[in-house]
């Protein structure tokens, strides 16, 4: 181990512009590659579970669990890599929770599911099954709230209407389009709803089953595809568009010929403009508001999407309507740019302390600015593996990279100070330095290894634990 550590200083200590220029590259890959680094929270954190949903209205619990609960549990029950199967029956809804062993590629674990859905005979009535997967990263980032003040001078109702209409029409065609965002959901206010009261007695006098009323409806409102057209050189793209387009054209459908005199759907029924069952009431300060929630892509990062989202809602701030304000209500890339300003502010100041203190203790200006010059280019080097490892910039491994930085001064402490020992005996700068680092060469690399033993088995930790200390584990090594 001597021969080799003495071998590597000399080559070190000989070719130094070779090695200057080796750093220099490391370093311009490190800045290349941290222009590309995510920056998230924490790690991708990702639970080995799959929920299969089915929705039958109208059904009990005891339903509930003979008619969907038992044959899904059945069905999915043999899928490779399955640990557990828990499943919630309740009225109108069946919830089948499939655990899977950690390690288990989920993509196709979700496919082999799938396929045994495929064949599964459920009630008619019943619900096509819904595959939810669970993971954090899948939470919105951003969320707003859509008021309307008071100078507005409308009723809640009339502004819940108009609030919801404006976020579904508006908002969401704007945002939609940022790069790296997702979705945009919209929650809360009043959701504008056509609603058709029928007279059952009327029905009745004039025999007209309710499948034939809902029947016509279905076939008179519809947006299909009608194929093409081909004229010489021209082709047109033909659509059948016989959509309602108020509430009157609802009530002027004919329901049945009747005798003599058509039936139209106002005779029977009364046609009105409403609004939906609400499934959320969202409340900001006290008044009712409207919930914009942001989803970014899987692979976006979070803070660049939250800047484009931010960026795109100020350019068309004055242009929203009178007395309408929109507010926000929670940002993940704020928390996440304290956090992370938090720790380099942290890893800085200790890294300059760092550097006082071997001042302080070697009173050589020389050794000292060579430790703090090694603690950048490390760091930066450091970010270029990160980014061939696939590794974000998170509290975890900028918490890695702090500890490695405070590894890495310590090395240099005991290089530094043998060299300058060296030194003082008369040794000339070179003979000093080959000397003085093989000397302690041995014990540095046994420390360094020490430390790689201690956290390079986090990274192979299976669990929630393993994901979240794999990107510190990998960073200090």
């Amino acid at each position: 181990m001597a021969g080799k550590t003495l071998k590597l200083v000399e080559i070190a200590t000989r070719r130094r512009v070779a090695i200057s220029m080796a750093a220099v590259t490391l370093v311009l890959f490190g800045l290349i590659a941290l222009q590309d680094l995510k920056v998230n929270l924490l790690p991708d954190l990702s639970y080995p579970t799959l929920t299969v949903r089915t929705e039958y209205r109208g059904a009990a619990p005891e339903e509930i669990e003979t008619l969907l609960t038992r044959p899904v549990e059945e069905a999915v029950g043999v899928v490779k890599n399955v640990r557990t199967v828990k499943s919630v029956s309740r009225a109108g809804q069946s919830d089948v929770i499939l655990e899977f062993a950690w390690g288990t590629d989920m993509d196709r674990a979700g496919l082999e599911v799938r396929e045994k859905l495929e064949v599964l005979q459920l009630p008619v009535e019943a619900g096509r099954p819904l595959l939810l997967r669970f993971n954090p990263a899948t939470d919105p980032i951003m969320r707003f709230g859509l008021v309307s003040g008071e100078e507005a001078g409308l009723t809640d109702e009339s502004a819940l209407k108009i609030l919801r209409r404006y976020a579904d029409e508006e908002l969401k065609k704007r945002l939609e389009p940022v790069e790296g965002v997702a979705a945009v959901k919209i929650s809360g206010g009043l959701e504008d709803e056509v609603q058709i009261e029928i007279d059952q007695r009327k029905m009745a006098q004039l025999n007209l089953p309710l499948d034939l009323l809902i029947a016509r409806l279905a076939a008179e409102n519809v947006n299909v595809s009608a194929g093409r057209l081909e004229e010489g050189t021209q082709r047109y793209l033909v659509r059948t568009i016989n959509q309602f387009a108020s509430v009157e054209a609802f009530g002027a459908l004919i329901v049945a010929p009747g005798n003599g005199r058509p039936i139209y759907l106002r005779d029977i029924a009364n046609v009105r403009s409403g609004y939906s069952e609400r499934e959320a009431i969202i409340r900001m300060n006290g008044r009712e508001a409207v919930e914009v929630a942001i989803y970014k892509e899987g692979d976006a990062n979070t803070v660049s999407v939250a800047m484009g989202v931010r960026e795109r809602i100020a350019a068309f701030t004055d242009e929203l309507p009178p007395g309408m304000q929109m507010e926000n209500v929670d940002d993940q890339s704020e928390f996440i740019d304290r956090a992370i300003s938090e720790v380099v502010s942290a890893a800085v100041i200790g890294g300059v302390l760092a550097v006082l203190v071997i001042f302080g203790f070697l009173r050589n200006l020389r050794f000292t600015a060579a430790i703090a010059l090694s603690i950048p280019v490390s760091i930066i080097a450091t970010f270029f593996l990160m980014g061939q490892a696939g590794i974000s910039l998170n509290i975890m491994s900028l918490g890695g990279i702090a500890l490695a930085t405070g590894l890495l001064v310590d090395n240099g402490i005991v290089v530094l100070e043998n060299i300058s020992r060296y030194r003082a005996s008369g040794e000339g700068r070179v003979a000093a330095a080959v000397k003085g680092a093989s000397e302690v060469g041995g014990a540095v690399i046994a420390s360094t290894l020490t430390t790689i033993a201690v956290f390079l088995p986090l990274a192979f930790v299976e669990g929630v634990a393993g994901q979240l200390f794999r990107d510190q584990a990998l960073t200090v090594t």
